[in-house]
């Protein structure tokens, strides 16, 4: 963001992200313009990034494009892989078309740790996975194949157009339930929220800064990705342990959790199966995430909700028009 006249786009500004994005940016008293298909207080124009013509309107006077409108997960069940094409995929494809004939200086594209897939499982009796960026992602729905298709049509437009580039593989932040009706039965959701903080979660509040830091280096870094999750505790030297007996790891590096943790009958997780690792945003980036385990317990000493007062704030939003009798959203096969 080398011109801080110029106005940043946040896509998506309807959604969980792009309201804290929005949120965040006018309480700074930054220009800021808010777009999405659905009409909410944090967009200020209604349209679908499918259509150029929108595009090409609400990206004069832009600096900087935060690309966060997507179909995501929950999704899946609800959405044809078409769908999932043109929003995620085509519509990438637009604002990045759009941005380089707008002279855009940086764009920042939110994607997620559920590129991955089926390489954040190992095989029984491995240790978890330890997830960096040089893991090969190894998609198993159409969320993370588009999302994938996404960030290479990106890298694409990095190098053959000049445009600055920066992906965000985020890891969960949403307040919603779990998709996994076994998690929901054997953790209520502040329990396995709280838990997942160690491993594969993020406050949204960490969230935006992650995507501020990335707008204002992406103008000299030309193309690059990082892993966007919550500061985990462990170490490699961990990852056989926690796949057998994680709750043991977590009394060792936390010796009072436990009884933190049974004063609100709450359970530690008996195993973990990956954990992602931030060193490299944190590094490059400068970010620097406030919301971990450590804060986790400190909450739980005070007596007070371990979530930012943004996630407070912009609160759950759901990602379908109506309520499923089995749960959240409804889970499609396959992951």
């Amino acid at each position: 963001m080398k011109d801080s006249s110029k106005i940043i786009l946040v896509t998506g500004s309807a959604g969980h992200l792009g309201e804290a994005l929005v949120r965040t940016l006018r309480a700074r008293g930054m220009p800021v313009r808010g777009i999405d298909i659905k009409s909410s207080a944090f967009t200020d124009h209604v349209g679908s990034i499918l259509d150029a013509a929108f595009v090409r309107d609400c990206m004069k006077g832009i600096g900087t494009v935060l690309h966060a409108a997507t179909l995501h997960k929950p999704h899946v069940a609800t959405h044809t892989a078409q769908d999932f094409v043109d929003v995620n995929v085509t519509g990438t494809l637009r604002l990045l078309e759009e941005a380089v004939t707008a002279g855009v200086e940086g764009f920042v594209f939110t994607s997620t740790t559920s590129t991955f897939g089926s390489a954040l499982t190992p095989a029984p009796g491995e240790p978890a996975a330890w997830v960096t960026e040089g893991v090969t992602p190894v998609p198993k729905n159409i969320y993370g194949t588009t999302k994938l298709m996404a960030e290479t049509l990106s890298e694409l437009f990095a190098r053959r157009h000049k445009l600055p580039v920066i992906v965000l593989r985020t890891s969960r932040f949403f307040p919603e339930a779990d998709d996994d009706a076994a998690m929901r039965a054997r953790f209520d959701l502040d329990n396995a929220q709280a838990n997942e903080l160690l491993h594969r979660r993020l406050d949204i509040a960490d969230a935006v800064e992650a995507h501020l830091c990335a707008a204002e280096r992406a103008p000299t870094m030309g193309f690059a990705r990082y892993i966007v999750s919550a500061t985990s505790p462990f170490g490699q030297d961990d990852l056989a342990d926690l796949r057998q007996d994680a709750a043991g790891v977590m009394r060792r590096l936390y010796p009072d959790c436990a009884a933190l943790f049974s004063k609100k009958d709450w359970h530690l997780f008996p195993s973990i199966d990956r954990v992602y690792v931030n060193d490299l945003a944190r590094r490059e980036l400068g970010w620097n995430p406030s919301y971990n385990f450590a804060h986790v317990l400190e909450c739980l000493r005070e007596g007070r909700d371990f979530r930012s007062p943004l996630a407070l704030a912009v609160g759950s939003k759901g990602y379908h028009d109506r309520v499923f009798e089995e749960g959240p959203y409804p889970v499609a096969g396959g992951g």
